[in-house]
């Protein structure tokens, strides 16, 4: 299995649409066998969703996703964490260990906000 992180300073980058880097962790019987960094090349948002199929991702772990994100990813056959902050390797191990926080009702609507109320990105900074 491959799952995939938002990844920025070693952290769980907190806006899916505008991730450059992956940090994607291959595991066998419930242990990580391979890592690798993997740059986006630029893809954004629905494409991302192309971007980690072709890569064999099954799980992803993000910050903030927006509807037309995720419902890409659903489309790929991607399951998805979203919601989720701090480090990316901590958050890896507590999905394999069944202890992942996240947040199933995660909606990412930067692109329909004003700054401030109803904000539910996380903490990506927008600008």
């Amino acid at each position: 299995m491959k799952i995939a992180v938002t990844f920025e300073n070693g952290n769980v980058f907190q806006h899916f649409g505008h991730t450059e880097k992956f940090k994607i962790y291959t595991v066998e019987e419930g242990r990580i066998t391979n890592l690798q960094i993997v740059d986006t090349n630029g893809s954004g948002h629905g494409a991302l969703a192309a971007f980690l199929k072709d890569a064999g991702v099954e799980v992803l772990i993000c910050g903030g996703i927006g509807g037309g994100a995720q419902n890409a990813l659903t489309e790929a056959g991607i399951k998805f964490f979203g919601g989720v902050q701090g480090s990316a390797d901590g958050a890896v191990m507590a999905y394999l260990q069944g202890k992942l926080s996240f947040n199933p009702d995660v909606h990412c609507d930067h692109h329909d906000h004003e700054h401030g109320e109803g904000h539910t990105c996380g903490e990506h900074g927008c600008h």
